[in-house]
């Protein structure tokens, strides 16, 4: 029972700092490069106790936020010059060239996890910021919505909750039971029904009272899909990553919730799958 509040009162906390968060484009910005360097020295952290395995936990999270706040300049209109990001591509130079000189027991699996912190961590995260800052013809000025951004974890922490609901009172035909044996079939559709139908409402809403909206109904519950599959692949590729190092929580930096990859495993695959298929609709529009 203690357990069972002190994970409702964190889970709680999270909501309102996650939805506070994206009230302006400052604090969410602040907000995802914070998440950007926690995840990326938890993850480092957890492949570092691998045998064999080094990485620079400092250097790694610095550039994973730098590249961040990169993206974050670019989109935001401060600077539109692509020698923004040479510093961060430097960094990475290092990082191949250091491994000659630190004579380390297996510098591949150095070089591997070093580039899978950037590419499963901070590029995925950085990629917030596509969905958070709209571009103009110009390519400089921007204006800053946080209604993509915000339904993307919105649709992921209803598929959850619909999910878990569903499962539990239906779930019998497993999902991926050599991964995740928790999860079924009954409870992932019951999960993407209730999203779908939000994703209807917000959809229906925002373009019935003039809100600033990209996306018509059906294209807001194609988004809540793409969020719901590739979400489920996002928590399921992260469970996967804990089962090979044999760990059940990446962390405890959220009291009841784990760590941070565990709060934030299906937004990596999501968020990334959701700026592809808003780019997507603009093509064929």
């Amino acid at each position: 029972m203690k357990n069972l509040i002190v994970r409702a009162i964190s889970g709680a906390l999270f909501v309102v700092i996650m939805v506070g968060g994206f009230m302006s484009p400052r604090t969410m910005v602040a907000l995802f490069a914070l998440i950007t360097g926690l995840t990326v020295w938890e993850f480092t952290g957890l492949v570092n106790q691998r045998k064999g395995v080094t990485v620079n936990r400092f250097i790694s999270t610095v550039a994973g936020v730098y590249f961040f706040l990169a993206v974050a300049a670019i989109r935001m209109g401060i600077t539109s010059n692509f020698i923004i990001i040479v510093p961060y591509l430097l960094t990475i130079v290092y990082l191949f060239i250091s491994e000659l000189y630190l004579k380390q027991e297996d510098p591949v699996n150095d070089w591997a996890y070093t580039m899978l912190s950037q590419l499963y961590i901070a590029l995925p995260f950085s990629m917030i910021n596509v969905l958070g800052f709209e571009l103009s013809e110009d390519g400089v000025s921007c204006h800053y919505n946080m209604l993509l951004p915000l339904c993307v974890f919105i649709f992921l922490w209803l598929n959850d909750t619909g999910a878990y609901c569903s499962g539990s009172l239906f779930g019998k035909h497993k999902l991926f039971p050599r991964i995740s044996p928790g999860k079924s079939w009954e409870g992932s559709i019951g999960g993407g029904i209730l999203v779908m139908i939000v994703a209807a409402f917000i959809g229906y809403y925002t373009n019935e009272n003039g809100q600033i909206s990209q996306l018509s109904v059906l294209g807001w519950v194609g988004l809540g899909l793409i969020v719901v599959v590739f979400g489920t692949w996002g928590d399921l590729v992260e469970s996967l990553f804990k089962r090979t190092l044999g760990i059940k929580d990446s962390g405890k930096i959220m009291p009841g919730h784990g760590g941070m990859l565990d709060r934030f495993d299906s937004s990596l695959m999501a968020i990334p799958a959701s700026v592809v298929y808003l780019y997507t609709l603009q093509l064929l529009s």
